[in-house]
């Protein structure tokens, strides 16, 4: 029995180790096939990008005409605004307007009590008669040598002195009446009819609108491009959709020293009167026309310390191939911006994502992305590639 038990683990074993030769020693076309196998990378996707072409996005350089201009906001004042204020204390006895109404210069807006002035006026008025009678009576005696020329020259000076009182209480009787120094349109009262009022208290403002100002504040950079007679375009939160000329009519020769900042005054043609002060504005100033100025996408500007670059793409017998262009930027205007310089011409292709493997060097090969293209690519031989799947 032992020897049976022997002679099965022997054979057992010669068994096991024919089978592990067998495997360690299998056809080499098997082995080789399967190693390949497992070596090779997994077939290439439709429309995948070679080794060493960079895959980009592009886009058109165009020719347009661009406004050379600058935006700010402001706020509308009106041409001439005050508010009227008595000169003395005094009850009101008479309103000669009507809220928001338009007046004209010079009509009486609010009369003051003014009995007590008057009468000093018929008092001084008197005086004026006495003293100019005392004076003519004087000289004829004088001219028959009845009283000395001291006598005259005293009753003189008397006249003066009485006129001089009559135009005093004069104008205290005219500081009594406010009226309006100029045409415009009231606004709402602060008083009503009998009120007591103190000087300086406010009564009515009274606004000229006939034209507005429109002011606003612009960088420091353009102090030496505003200038007066310029034109200025306007629009209005309150007036959607409506757009107005202006022309600048000054410029404040003091800036902001808080914000840098520099005061300009354009005035707005308000015969409609559609306008009022205190509007909040949106000001567009242009200071030149460019026609056939060439822009590109904004994407497409790369900027490298003080310089900015625009990588064009240009043909080649083996495909399209990059090539940095310095430019310098200009305007700019819905997304894209003006490229100054020579280099760049209206329809060239321009690289707008990528580019950063392109800055070292020029010449190198490019898979273009053309957006918003059926199909979408082109390979590095031009030839269209199979679109994205969905």
């Amino acid at each position: 029995m032992n020897k049976l038990h022997t002679v099965v683990a022997v054979a057992g074993i010669a068994v096991a180790g024919g089978i592990a030769y067998w495997i360690q020693n299998k056809s080499p076309a098997y082995a080789t096939t399967e190693g390949q196998a497992a070596r090779a990378p997994a077939a290439a996707a439709p429309g995948a990008t070679p080794a060493g072409v960079v895959a980009v996005e592009v886009a058109r350089a165009e020719s347009r005409s661009l406004l050379d201009d600058a935006t700010a906001v402001g706020s509308l004042r009106s041409r001439q605004g005050i508010m009227l204020r008595p000169e003395v204390a005094g009850r009101i006895v008479k309103l000669g307007f009507v809220d928001g109404q338009p007046v004209r210069r010079g009509q009486l807006l609010v009369q003051l009590d003014d009995q007590l002035q008057a009468a000093e006026l018929r008092q001084a008025e008197a005086q004026v008669g006495i003293a100019q009678a005392n004076y003519q009576r004087n000289k004829d005696l004088v001219a028959q040598n009845f009283v000395s020329q001291r006598v005259l020259d005293e009753s003189s000076a008397g006249l003066e002195v009485a006129q001089a009182q009559a135009a005093l209480a004069r104008t205290r009787v005219s500081r009594m009446k406010i009226t309006a120094p100029f045409d415009g349109i009231v606004g709402i009262r602060n008083v009503s009819l009998g009120d007591y009022v103190k000087d300086g208290a406010d009564l009515v403002g009274l606004e000229d609108i006939s034209s507005v100002f429109v002011d606003f504040r612009m960088p420091e950079r353009f102090l030496t491009r505003v200038r007066p007679q310029q034109r200025a375009d306007v629009t209005l939160d309150a007036l959607p959709g409506k757009s107005m000329q202006a022309t600048i009519e000054a410029v404040d020769p003091q800036l902001d020293a808080n914000g840098r900042s520099l005061l300009v005054r354009a005035r707005l043609d308000n015969q409609a009167g559609l306008l009022r002060p205190g509007m909040f504005a949106r000001v567009r100033v242009v200071f030149a026309r460019r026609d056939n100025a060439i822009v590109v996408p904004e994407e497409a500007l790369v900027p490298q310390g003080n310089k900015q670059f625009v990588v064009k793409v240009l043909p080649s017998p083996k495909g399209p191939v990059s090539q940095r262009i310095e430019v310098a930027a200009g305007a700019r205007q819905e997304g894209k911006v003006e490229v100054q310089g020579t280099g760049i011409a209206a329809g060239d292709t321009v690289v707008t994502a990528g580019q950063a493997q392109l800055m070292r060097g020029d010449q190198q090969p490019l898979r273009l992305i053309e957006l918003g293209k059926p199909g979408g690519t082109r390979g590095p031989a031009g030839a269209p590639s199979a679109p994205a799947p969905a």
